[in-house]
C-alpha cells in the first residue's frame, strides 16, 4: 500500500472525502480504486499516520493559467478554496485569491517549469480508516 502525506492538518482532512493535488508519479502513478495509507509528515521524526483511504476519482488539471502547455482545464479558485487555500488579505491589505495562495505553496517545491509544463492530478479520496482527528 502506498502513502500519501500531508504537511500539515489540512481542514478539508476532517470531512469523509477530501482532494489533494499531486503530480504523476514517474514509477507508478496514482489510480482510482487504489488503497492508501495517509501520513502527516511521512518523511520526518514528525511522522504520524492518520488512516487510510480509497481514491475514489483522478482528474487532470493544469496549474498555470496562462501559457498553460498541458491542454488540460485548469484549477479553478473554488478548487483551491475547497483544497484549503481560501481567499484572504495579504499584509498589506491586497486580496488574495486562494489559487494565488495554491501557486504560492507549489512554488517553494516545484518552481514554474514544472507548474507551467506539467498537468496535476486532483484526485478525490475517501477515508476507509481514519486513526486521527486532524
Amino acid at each position: 500500500m502506498r502513502i500519501i502525506s500531508f504537511c500539515k492538518y489540512w481542514d478539508k482532512l476532517q470531512n469523509k472525502e477530501f482532494t489533494t493535488f499531486r503530480f504523476p508519479r514517474k514509477d507508478k502513478d496514482w489510480y482510482v480504486g487504489e488503497i492508501v495509507q495517509v501520513y502527516y509528515k511521512n518523511r520526518s521524526k514528525q511522522r504520524q499516520a492518520l488512516g487510510t483511504a480509497e481514491i475514489l476519482s483522478k482528474e487532470f488539471r493544469a496549474m498555470a493559467r496562462y501559457g498553460d502547455k498541458t491542454g488540460y482545464p485548469c484549477i479553478t479558485n473554488d478548487e483551491a478554496i475547497a483544497d484549503g487555500f481560501p481567499d484572504a488579505i495579504d499584509a498589506y491589505g491586497n486580496h488574495k485569491s486562494g489559487y494565488f495562495f495554491m501557486w504560492e505553496f507549489l512554488w517553494d517545491n516545484y518552481r514554474f517549469k514544472r507548474l507551467s509544463n506539467e498537468p496535476m492530478n486532483k484526485l478525490t479520496l475517501v477515508w476507509i480508516d481514519k486513526l486521527v482527528n486532524t
